[in-house]
């Protein structure tokens, strides 16, 4: 952390992928919401849609298309069953790829599930100048991915570089 720099607030918003989960038992979504809350992010929305590629992509494509949204992170879809498409429905709509967020994601994982890690599909990327984080529905994969990867890239004080510090530059043509 750089004590010159000052903490930016983002706008983020949080979409739990599931069939079977609501409010009251949205324990990664809370995850998430409490984690970007404490760290002084500012929530715009939070949604919990079906496994579905179309519905996750709608409602992903409205936040990308809203300017108030600078962030969206996304829990569950990002396994191998077949109602797993989170990285379906997001892939096609990214401008950018964020490789190296999946494979720190997963050596991170490993130490805690060791080869089961290699289930995870998690992606991340930059579409419309908004970046996206797609998480593993866990709680633990939430909070593993949240504390030692997303938290500090979303902190502008972070060095040697950041996320929030390449945002004026992600429109660039």
């Amino acid at each position: 952390m750089s004590e010159d720099r000052q903490f930016i607030p983002l706008n983020v918003a949080v979409l739990t992928v599931s069939d079977t989960r609501t409010e009251s038992d949205d324990i990664s979504g809370l995850t998430l919401v409490n984690g970007l809350t404490e760290a002084g992010h500012n929530l715009k929305d939070k949604k919990i849609v079906p496994d579905d590629v179309y519905q996750i992509r709608a409602i992903i494509s409205q936040w990308i298309a809203d300017p108030a949204i600078q962030v969206i992170i996304s829990t569950g879809g990002t396994g191998v069953t077949g109602r797993d498409g989170t990285p379906e429905a997001i892939t096609p709509l990214l401008d950018k790829v964020l490789d190296g967020f999946g494979e720190v994601f997963r050596m991170i994982s490993y130490q805690d599930i060791k080869s089961s890690t290699m289930q995870s599909r998690a992606i991340a990327g930059v579409a419309n100048g908004t970046y996206i984080f797609c998480l593993p529905g866990s709680s633990s994969a939430c909070r593993t991915a949240w504390q030692n990867l997303i938290k500090d890239q979303l902190d502008y004080r972070t060095r040697p570089c950041n996320l929030v510090q390449l945002m004026p530059r992600l429109l660039e043509r």
